[in-house]
């Protein structure tokens, strides 16, 4: 593959996406900037509203290995991590590694499995490694995480556990789309699935180098002093048990540059941070019982601490 820009990554990638996910840009660019940063994401979203779709088609355009996991209520730790084997030939144990070890995972339906299973995501999304059997296998710096979730609401889902969802980069949703986008939908798939036409767009080295072209972009003092305000505001609220973390603040920073990248910018602007808050922050937040009860979403608390937030001129 040619030398590619950073831009011209995210433009190239964003385009092959689109070629399978219609009326869905706001989703494709949040999904680019969490991979630009090394971060996972979360999509929550009732069934057949795109959230395999997407997450197939993000694989495809990289020249990634890619593997899937349908979590269901019987899968257990070690139909993810994998498991070690008696060799009688060698006459020692030999470990055959699971599905996990790949480069993009897609972890369907996550919430459909028990917290047990959920959990032995942790240290993987946390530190591109594994912890078995007294041994460490590195996971590698490409590993990404995508997981769908439908809303808990519907019947055999398990609440994700806080730890593990302050590991993803975003949580966000599709929702449905307008008459007219569908009917694009349709049209697109009168004949077979473009999914299917998708081939990869980028290589590992075009990657790297966006990655390492969205660290360097400028963040000033008071852009950050924004992004901690925001954050902190969410510790002090009445409605929130638990604030959000500092990985939070930090998430939202990277993000943040990212988008900015993805804008043309070499310097993040109040609306980069503005835009991916909702997402990055909205997740992380455990709610009092009074407000569950009231059913106040996270979301609409953190478009308070928006409107709350001085922004910085």
């Amino acid at each position: 593959m040619p030398n590619l820009s950073p831009r011209a990554t995210y433009d190239r990638l964003r385009a092959n996406i689109t070629q399978v996910i219609t009326g869905q840009e706001g989703a494709v660019r949040k999904l680019l900037a969490a991979f630009a940063v090394g971060g996972h994401v979360l999509l929550e979203d009732l069934p057949g509203t795109g959230k395999t779709t997407l997450a197939k088609a993000f694989a495809r355009s990289l020249d990634l290995d890619f593997q899937r996991i349908q979590f269901t209520p019987d899968l257990l730790p070690s139909d993810i991590l994998g498991v070690s084997i008696f060799d009688q030939e060698q006459g020692r144990f030999r470990f055959h590694a699971g599905p996990l070890f790949t480069e993009v995972l897609l972890a369907d339906e996550i919430n459909r499995a028990s917290p047990r299973t959920q959990s032995a995501l942790l240290e993987a999304m946390g530190e591109a490694q594994v912890s078995l059997d007294g041994k460490r296998y590195e996971l590698g710096d490409d590993f990404f995480v995508i997981a769908t979730q439908n809303p808990k609401e519907l019947h055999g889902t398990y609440p994700l556990p806080e730890a593990q969802m302050d590991r993803f980069a975003m949580r966000f949703h599709l929702g449905y789309l307008s008459p007219e986008a569908e009917m694009q939908i349709l049209d697109a798939q009168q004949q077979g699935h473009p999914l299917d036409r998708l081939e990869p767009c980028v290589d590992k080295a075009a990657i790297r180098t966006l990655r390492q072209a969205v660290s360097q972009v400028r963040m000033s003092k008071e852009i950050k002093a924004y992004i901690i305000a925001l954050v902190h505001e969410t510790r002090q609220m009445a409605d929130i048990e638990v604030g959000a973390s500092p990985r939070a603040s930090l998430t939202l920073m990277k993000t943040a540059q990212a988008l900015a990248l993805f804008d043309g910018l070499d310097f993040v602007t109040p609306d980069q941070v503005q835009e991916l808050a909702v997402p990055v922050i909205a997740h992380r937040l455990k709610l009092d019982a009074q407000a569950r009860f009231r059913g106040i979403a996270q979301s609409t608390l953190v478009e308070e601490v928006l409107a709350r937030v001085p922004v910085p001129l």
